[in-house]
């Protein structure tokens, strides 16, 4: 048997429920439609391609293989020294949280200039680097080396604290 608290909760949700339905009904029989042209020539453009595919069929690749890429289409040689997020995320092997490690990582200690550099974003290794390097190019100059902000203290010798029993001198 419910408690007068959970007959309370219950008898809220169905209201809250029958609501929603309502105006869904509502907007339903009105003709409401709020979606936009944007939308909706996207939605054309993803039935397109799943119906390309339908149409050619998929490809059979066997179980440990990898389908060759289409060699017709050439990625784009992207910039990264000025690209965004979004289009660093078309290289293959990056995603969504790299891409913004990338540029949060240039916007921070300046352009990369080169693959070497761009391998101290974390998760940029040797692989990486080698599978985008045709895809890659870099238009400015990386920042000069001596001018990087460092982490340490500006003096070359660190003191380290004394340990227990030892003497500070």
């Amino acid at each position: 048997m419910p408690t007068p608290g959970e007959k309370k909760a219950l008898i809220f949700l169905s209201a809250v429920f029958l609501t929603g339905s309502t105006v869904r009904v509502a907007k339903a029989i009105n003709g409401h439609d709020t979606s936009t042209n944007e939308s909706k020539a996207a939605i054309e453009r993803q039935i397109e391609a799943v119906d390309s595919v339908r149409k050619h069929g998929k490809a059979k690749s066997k179980k440990g293989r990898k389908p060759k890429p289409d060699p017709a289409i050439a990625p784009a040689i992207i910039d990264l020294d000025i690209a965004t997020a979004d289009q660093i995320e078309t290289l293959r092997g990056i995603g969504p949280g790299l891409a913004k490690r990338i540029v949060a990582d240039r916007d921070s200690l300046g352009p990369f200039g080169s693959l070497d550099e761009l391998m101290r974003v974390k998760g940029v290794g040797p692989k990486l680097a080698a599978k985008i390097d045709s895809s890659v190019t870099f238009s400015l100059l990386p920042r000069p080396h001596s001018t990087e902000t460092s982490r340490s203290p500006p003096s070359s010798k660190r003191r380290r604290k004394p340990r227990r029993g030892e003497s500070e001198n």
